[in-house]
């Protein structure tokens, strides 16, 4: 389902304009696609960041016109350090059209100890019906052993998607995790292996010189 969010046209540009948008709590962002021109707009900042917690929202872009246009993110800008929303690329979508989007990998259920379930692949690329983008792909590893193996072509996806990774593709894998030896002391060995012999022998010589 997607988000309805009212937008407003971007008339300023460039840094000192980008500044002030955010200044105002406020997101700069570009819808494009099908062949039209880019259509540069200003979201509501704490909105859009609720709905920017799935990577691949869709959203109902309300211009102050009264027209609307569907909207799904395909970039997300933030800031290195707060991690505020600085941009967003959005590209026009329209009803029973698919896309093609890279959905993030999520692991349920626990392993059966010692093993542990490792993430091979973060996200799978599927093509899907535009209004069905799902958030995340499960991948469950419940109660399974070391040796354990999901190839992408193994992943449920959703009715109707269809999988564009590579099928050959390891996603998940259970496995014990090695445990390293600690490395000898070989300084300390070296040291004792190196002492000359008959060192004793000398100082206890010098010892009854002096006396």
């Amino acid at each position: 389902m997607a988000e309805k969010l009212n937008v407003e046209l971007r008339e300023n540009f460039g840094k000192g304009a980008a500044r002030r948008i955010r200044a105002e709590h406020k997101v700069p962002a570009v819808l494009y696609g099908h062949g039209t021109d880019p259509v540069h707009l200003v979201l509501p900042g704490h909105e859009t960041a609720l709905a920017a917690r799935n990577p691949n929202a869709l959203l109902e872009l309300v211009l102050p016109d009264g027209t609307s246009h569907m909207g799904l993110m395909k970039d997300i800008q933030r800031h290195p350090l707060k991690r505020t929303l600085t941009h967003l690329d959005l590209i026009i979508v329209r009803r029973g059209e698919k896309v093609e989007v890279d959905i993030p990998v999520t692991i349920t259920g626990e392993p059966v100890s010692p093993a542990i379930a490792v993430v091979e692949e973060q996200t799978l690329t599927i093509s899907v019906d535009a209004l069905k983008v799902p958030e995340s792909i499960e991948i469950t590893v419940e109660e399974k052993e070391d040796g354990y193996q999901v190839f992408a072509g193994d992943v449920i996806l959703p009715e109707g998607a269809e999988l564009v990774s590579d099928a050959e593709l390891l996603v998940v894998g259970v496995q014990i995790p090695k445990v390293e030896e600690e490395p000898e002391d070989e300084e300390t060995e070296g040291a004792e292996d190196d002492a000359p012999e008959g060192a004793e022998g000398e100082s206890s010589e010098e010892s009854s010189e002096q006396e």
